[in-house]
């Protein structure tokens, strides 16, 4: 029934592949749609377990003198997300589900308990959809804030929209810890922007990471492949020279649209150029296309690596099986073999998704999920440690403490998660399971790819 369920998904998928070559998704402009924990849009069976947050600590001075407000019902968080057009994957299997088990999973034991008010509150979610584009994103975001009086901002998706809305959230005072996207040049947001916190890996760590496991492989050459936006133009500029430095020649460096309709061109060129590695910093559409397009046209090199997407657990189901795609290559990675920890989040999530119809086929991704949950954690814990939802205060405790995750203690460094709290950089799928291949957490060696296999 679960193969079933992810070949649905994967049809889809490869349908908005095809698609995206003969037009170009227009976002929708209409009054978005709001869904709170009444609204039949949200998942409805609370799962068994309880938060892993630790227990508040002594309320702060400011809030143990404040009067007790006893009128406050809820905690009310707010989103602006793709739950249409291009980004919608990423709400569908990203950040997405992560989130609304992380709400049930709190409301299930009562709510976060905030001292200011003297009792544990429930979250009230209001999610709007803004149609994976960024003036819509920022319009309904400043909506959340102004009209909508939200507690709690949560984060758009894409590496662009978080660095679109940092100075909006900072400009009324939200923190704003960010989820689906991820880049180095965050650090300047965050120095400029102190209530705005990256979560995620990025170039800075997983760069030098992939060059460590290109030379432990022997590789001696690269094809690159960006797409033409914030991610892959800064990825591309940082692992060219990192290749260069460490001997491995860059045979060529193309980039491509978001919205590329045919892989054939990219991937004949490749395979006539012959590089050990291709490397491709795209989004799922076009790392998807690229996957079936090389198996196709028999291009098979030493190292076939993706950008975010390939790391999503149903991939090993939309080509086949996972002998379709052994020995591919993606950028961030986690697995249950990682920490005891990790092993209990798998087994909430797959939990959550098994039992609760509205998530059905969400999937894991060995990327994001961890840091995604990681960081409600975090928030979940600061909220209690402040015994306030005032932001800054909260956003001041994320800064200087350290917090008990399913990542183990984690703590940030000028805004971003500690280099040293990652379970992985660099991920491979191995006979079905995607591996962490890189550093001392590694949970497999690297391998060189194998040929393609018929599904």
């Amino acid at each position: 029934m679960k193969k079933t369920r992810y070949r649905v998904l994967a049809a889809i998928l490869l349908l908005a592949v095809v698609l995206s070559g003969c037009s170009t998704t227009t976002p929708s402009t209409n009054t978005p749609a709001t869904t709170s924990p009444d609204a039949p849009s949200n998942s409805s069976a609370p799962p068994s377990a309880s938060t892993s947050s630790a227990p508040p600590a002594s309320p702060s001075d400011s809030a143990s003198s404040a009067p007790v407000d006893t009128s406050k019902t809820s905690i009310v968080i707010g989103g602006s997300r793709p739950q249409t057009g291009v980004y919608a994957v990423f709400e569908q299997t990203g950040f997405g589900p992560v989130y609304r088990m992380w709400v049930e999973e709190v409301n299930a034991a009562g709510g976060i308990y905030v001292e200011e008010y003297g009792k544990q509150l429930p979250i009230e979610l209001k999610i709007y959809d803004d149609g994976s584009d960024m003036a819509t994103m920022l319009r309904l975001m400043e909506r959340l804030i102004i009209e909508d009086n939200v507690d709690i901002v949560f984060p758009p998706c894409s590496t662009a929209d978080l660095f679109a809305a940092a100075p909006l959230a900072d400009q009324y005072g939200k923190l704003l810890i960010g989820a689906e996207g991820g880049a180095s040049a965050l650090k300047e947001s965050a120095a400029k922007f102190p209530g705005f916190f990256g979560p995620v890996n990025n170039s800075d760590t997983q760069i030098p990471a992939l060059v460590n496991v290109l030379k432990e492989l022997n590789i001696g050459s690269a094809y690159v492949v960006f797409i033409e936006d914030l991610f892959g133009t800064e990825y591309s500029g940082a692992l060219v020279p990192a290749l260069t430095q460490a001997g491995i020649e860059v045979n060529k460096i193309k980039s491509i649209p978001a919205d590329i309709g045919d892989m054939a061109p990219i991937i004949n060129d490749a395979k006539a150029d012959g590089a050990q590695a291709f490397i491709l910093l795209a989004y799922p559409d076009q790392n998807f296309a690229a996957v079936g397009t090389a198996s196709a046209l028999g291009y098979n090199p030493d190292v076939f690596l993706l950008g975010p997407g390939g790391g999503f657990d149903f991939v090993k189901f939309m080509f086949g099986g996972p002998q379709a795609i052994e020995g591919v290559m993606s950028f961030g990675a986690w697995s249950p073999k990682s920490s005891p920890a990790a092993q209990e989040y798998f087994d909430k999530y797959m939990a959550y998704i098994t039992d609760n119809p509205v998530e059905a086929e969400a999937s894991i991704d060995w990327w994001g999920h961890l840091p995604y949950y990681m960081s409600l954690q975090v928030l979940q814990q600061a909220i209690e440690r402040a015994g306030t939802l005032d932001n800054d205060k909260i956003a001041e405790i994320i800064r200087t403490e350290k917090f008990d995750t399913c990542m183990g203690e984690i703590w940030f460094d000028s805004n971003v998660l500690a280099a040293e709290c990652f379970a992985g950089n660099i991920g491979q799928w191995q006979n079905g399971l995607y591996e962490v291949v890189d550093g001392a957490k590694r949970t497999a060696d690297p391998i060189v790819k194998p040929a393609w296999a018929a599904p």
